[in-house]
This record gives C-alpha cells, structure tokens and sequence, in this order.
C-alpha cells in the first residue's frame, strides 16, 4: 500500500454526522488532516429516515473537512448501526484438493465470501463477515492457519446482517452527496479500533458506544469479536427526559444535560440550583442539580441494565477481565463510569481515541464523540491494505496490477459489496 494513501470515514449517527479525513504517519499512527461536524438531520436512531436532508448534512461535514485538509473527498467508509442490525455465529466449511499444499491467503479468502451465499431471512442482507477462530482437519482453536497443512479448513464466524432497505438509504444518501461507498463498517467495531488495545481484547472486555439514538455493544474476547448488539436507547431520550421532567424546551434540556448533568444523583447536593432564562419576558426557571440528576439517573440505569442483558446473554459476563469501556457522546455525562461500575460490578473507564492518533492531530478529536470516526478510518486502513495483500505479487514482493478477484455473487443473500455497487450505479433521483 502506497505510504500517501488518504482515507475518509463518515460517522452518520443520530444527532451528529462526522467527516475525518486522515492518513498514517512514520509510526503507522493516525495524523487526521481535516474533519467536519454537522447536526444529523434525517437520521433517527441509527437509520435514515429523509435522505435528501441526510445527504444535505453529509455534504456540508464533507465540504468542511475538505477545507480544512485541502484534501477532495471522492470515496469513503461509512459506519452504519441502528436497531435493525443483527448478529448470527455461523460454521463454514471448505474442502481442499490437496492436503500436502500449504493453506493460503485465497483459501483464507474463499471460505469467507462463502459466507456471504448464506440465504437471509427476506428483506435482510449480511453486512460484514468476521472470522473468530480456524479448524484445519477437525483441530480447533487455529488463529493464524496460513502456512498449516490440512485437506478441511473451517472456521467460525461473526455475522453482522441488516435491513436492506436501511442499508439502501444509506447508500444512496452518500451518493446523493457526491460520493462514493468504498464500504461499510459496523460502527461498533469502529469504535472500538480507536479506543481498545490488543490486551483488553485478548483479556475480555465490553465496548458500550453511547450515542444519540441507540448505544452499541461489542465484546471481545482471546482477541476475538464474541458478541454484537444495538440497543434502541441513547442520549436523545435522556434530553426527552430532562425535557418532560422540567418542562423546558429541547433545546434547553440538552445545553443543561450537557453543561450540568450527572448520571449518579448521590454526587449532588440538593440544595444547588441551576436556573433557566424564561422565554419571551417570562421569569427564570428554578431546577435542583440533584433533581435533574435523577431524572438522568433512571435513564442511564435502563440503558447499563440492557448493556448487562446484553453481557449476560453473550455467554461472557465471567470472562471481561478488563471490564466496561464506555465511548460515545454519552461517555461525556459525568459520573456515568460510577453508576456503571455500581451496576455491573465491573471495572469501567472512559474510552478516548487519542492513543491511536499522532500528535500532529487536532486535540479536540480526541473525544468519545469522535471515536466511532477515528475508528472507521483505522478500519478502512485495515481494509485497503487486506485488499492489496490479494494482488499477485513479483518475485521481489511488489504488487502485480491485475483485476481484483471477484467478489461473491448477490443471489441468496450474497455479498454486501456487488449489490452495492450495483446499488451504485443506479440513477437515483
């Protein structure tokens, strides 16, 4: 992979999409050249719901970014979440003609995208493949199988599957903003890659990425993806909640959520007062910081207590050595580290995706807010560069320009990327 690539990852969440245009430096570190935020207009937990005001938003965060990066956006890797994503485990099997040949990149590749020939459920499609662990002739627990000896290669997989109008919607609202899908990225993940180690990974340890509409889960274990799910529950309804519960405007409720918000009501004295200009001439309103924690605190408790369903039901609630990361625009409420840990009984930190970036990016990047789009960036590193390593090479290593390999056909439930670029390809209107 050339030293000068540029990768573009766009963050289309609920409340906030954000463009991070980035590279990597001498030390494979993440020098982010250039980003754009705009409020998400036409996105309700998770899934487009106007993809004209979608791509409008899109446009705007891109041509930001630009901008500041004196960079021309053309593709990009864009997240995607939202309540209707999925996850299967699911074994797959291939058989080879010869057990004395070495098992190879391109074995390791076409058992993958047979994957992909799974037949769905109708109306869905499968947006990622992730092998967990290898079988070579019925011998488990194989990470690394290139180079082994074997007739049968098997392996477990994560399958990560969504609505495929849902899927649809976000792709023609980055079309529709000029640009073209290079792939999708299961957000979760995303974030994850911008604010896990390696060691938390193999130890075991749950992400929760808190956004505004929905919080995503993913656990990881002996290094590998073990569980994925999308709770319908975010900041938005906590803002709701403020909202209804002091009879403020929205906007009002967010500024004071933000600005004065606590998820532990214990960590404030009832006798603080935080008060609210009247609109229009009307006198100022009196709220109890103690009050309006409470009302945080029934919120956040619901949203951990699914985290914890979540935890439980994976299987690995004894195995998370390393505990709870929590990342997202929600990770900003304070004390939200306390009520989890009190809750879960597990250790729990604040996720920050500054370990992965170099120190020539801007520092207000690295936030939680902006993890799920450092993260689709690194991700989409990770991905050109297994796409490089499936060219032939030279006799001195170089990569050979040849066409890349074909990917696996859409019938049946087949491969997210050929019936995207199709999807491509149409004249949406």
């Amino acid at each position: 992979m050339k030293s000068n690539e540029i990768i573009v990852g766009v963050d289309i969440g609920t409340t906030k999409i954000a463009v991070i245009i980035g590279r990597k430096d001498e030390k494979g570190n993440i020098e982010i050249l250039g980003s754009g935020k705009t409020d998400s207009i036409g996105v309700m937990r998770g899934s487009v719901i106007n993809i004209e005001k979608t791509a409008e938003s899109i446009r705007f965060a891109v041509e930001e970014a630009e901008t500041k990066s004196n960079v021309k956006v053309a593709e990009v890797y864009v997240g995607i979440a939202g309540q209707h994503i999925k996850s299967i485990q699911q074994r797959g099997s291939l058989i080879r003609s010869s057990n004395e040949e070495e098992i190879s990149l391109h074995d390791i590749y076409t058992l993958k995208e047979n994957m992909y020939k799974l037949v769905m459920k109708p109306g869905e499609e499968i947006v990622d493949v992730i092998p967990q662990e290898y079988i070579i002739d019925y011998e488990p627990g194989i990470k690394q199988p290139i180079g082994i000896s074997g007739t049968c290669l098997e392996a477990n997989f994560h399958i990560i599957t969504g609505q495929i109008s849902a899927i649809k919607n976000i792709v023609r609202s980055v079309k529709k903003a000029g640009l073209e899908v290079k792939d999708l990225i299961l957000e979760p993940l995303a974030s994850a890659e911008a604010v896990l180690d390696e060691k938390e990974k193999e130890a075991g340890v749950c992400l929760v990425d808190i956004g505004g509409g929905t919080t995503d889960v993913a656990i990881f274990q002996d290094g590998i993806i073990r569980h994925t799910a999308v709770i319908p529950l975010g900041g938005n309804i906590i803002t709701e909640d403020v909202k209804e519960g002091c009879t403020i405007i929205k906007s009002q409720a967010e500024a004071l959520k933000v600005k004065f918000g606590s998820a532990l009501a214990s960590e404030n004295k009832a006798e603080e007062i935080i008060a609210i200009p009247g609109l229009r001439g009307r006198p100022a309103k009196e709220i109890s910081k103690n009050n309006l924690a409470n009302i945080i605190q029934a919120r956040m408790e619901e949203i951990i207590e699914h985290v914890l369903y979540e935890i439980k039901n994976s299987g690995y609630e004894k195995k998370l050595i390393t505990g709870i990361v929590i990342t997202g625009g929600g990770a900003m409420l304070k004390h939200v580290n306390l009520l989890t840990e009190y809750i879960t009984g597990m250790d729990t930190r604040i996720g920050y995706p500054s370990e992965h970036l170099s120190p020539n990016s801007p520092e207000e990047l690295a936030n939680p807010i902006y993890a799920t789009g450092v993260g689709l960036v690194i991700k989409g590193f990770e991905r050109m560069e297994a796409e490089y390593e499936r060219l032939p090479k030279d006799p001195g290593g170089n990569n050979i320009k040849k066409p890349k390999p074909p990917k696996p056909p859409t019938s049946g439930g087949g491969g997210l990327i050929p019936w995207i670029k199709k999807l491509l390809e149409e004249d949406v209107k």
